[in-house]
């Protein structure tokens, strides 16, 4: 099989979707990769380490489009991509359809079976290749946010880790997933006083033990949300419902409570945002104010710290990648449990139930598009 690695186009995102190590994987597997030229630099990884291992240098993302049977990518198509791809092609990235009804149009029309990362389910319910982006995005949150709480960049000026004789900063989280729990770890080792809010009891028990009682963990129902937003210097959106659009927590109204100069780090933004006043920014402008309260949106959090990102997405993809490239999409869905659920989008059909719940478009099960 051919398969493509394209250099990503989104804004300021330096993340590629394989590294040589998994080009030799997939060569040796009798594959042949095909990769943009320039497509690593972002992530530290030069041309000559791909051709080392095995890989084919191409000169423009139209030859990868047109030549490549599956596509590797790691942020969803844009428009200039979505118009390159055609039925029969397999489409392997991040996706989060929910909130994209054009992108989502633009994948049906194409024909491409599109699989998302995001919606990948392993045997225990976990998300695998979510997992590895969803611990960057959770520790970033707490760097990104406090460094924005400082004045200059219109924060309230406070410092979370507070400094002797001054209490340090109120951190409150809303999800105790995996974006949650490594947001949680990083507050706490700056000093921050912590808040999750859940609605699992069984998780908010288990994190309680795991932080040692050291985090407050509140059964979130919107009272609670609402009192610990208006106690929060940072305020972090960790939730997630698999494919589905992010639930709205935190309202307009709610927000007017917040403290001025306060930060809001949405992580939920690829899935539309749990903050009514969420709406998607770029590593080129990343933040705006709305009534006084910095907000932190962009929908590519981890493409800011590529050379970590791209070694973790990938360790995760790269068993999927040799199955799908093995035994062709048709059978390494029917034979793989976990890989179904990632299939969104297949020959003009959307496969995914909540992605098409959340647009008011017709599902079809796999299996019957199959």
């Amino acid at each position: 099989m051919q398969i493509g690695v394209p250099k990503e186009i989104k804004d300021n995102e330096y993340r590629v979707s394989m590294v040589p190590a998994g080009v030799a994987a997939l060569v040796e597997a009798g594959h042949q990769v095909l990769v943009q030229d320039g497509a690593g630099a972002g992530s530290g990884i030069e041309n000559h380490a791909f051709e080392q291992a095995g890989g084919v240098i191409v000169s423009d993302a139209a030859a990868i489009f047109r030549r490549a049977d599956l596509i590797v990518k790691v942020k969803e198509p844009l428009e200039s991509e979505t118009r390159m791809l055609r039925r029969g092609q397999v489409l392997f990235t991040y996706l989060h359809l929910a909130p994209a009804p054009r992108l989502t149009k633009a994948l049906i029309e194409s024909g491409v079976t599109a699989i998302a990362y995001e919606t990948i389910t392993d045997g225990e319910g976990g998300l695998p290749l979510l997992t590895p982006m969803s611990e960057v995005a959770g520790r970033m949150a707490i760097q990104v946010g406090a460094y924005n709480l400082q004045r200059p960049l219109g924060g309230r000026g406070v410092l979370l880790a507070g400094v002797p004789g001054v209490p340090p900063g109120d951190v409150a989280i809303l999800g105790g997933g995996t974006v949650g729990i490594n947001a949680a770890s990083m507050a706490l080792g700056l000093g921050a006083r912590v808040t999750i809010l859940d609605r699992s009891l069984p998780r908010l028990r288990y994190l309680d033990d795991i932080f040692r009682g050291q985090v407050t963990t509140v059964y979130s129902t919107g009272a609670y949300v609402a009192e610990a937003a208006r106690r929060a210097d940072l305020l972090v959106g960790a939730v997630l419902i698999p494919g589905a659009s992010a639930p709205r927590l935190v309202t307009r109204a709610t927000l007017a409570l917040m403290k001025k100069g306060s930060v809001i780090v949405d992580v939920a933004v690829d899935q539309g945002g749990c903050i009514e006043t969420t709406r998607p920014t770029t590593h080129s402008d990343p933040t705006y104010v709305v009534d006084g309260v910095v907000h932190y949106c962009v929908a590519n959090m981890p493409g800011a710290v590529p050379r970590t990102s791209t070694f973790a997405l990938t360790n995760a993809t790269l068993p999927y990648v040799l199955k799908i490239a093995g035994k062709g999409f048709r059978d390494a869905a029917m034979e793989d449990a976990s890989l179904r659920p990632g299939v969104n989008v297949h020959d003009g059909k959307v496969t995914c139930e909540a992605v098409a719940t959340s647009q008011g478009l017709h599902w079809t099960p796999l299996e019957t598009a199959l």
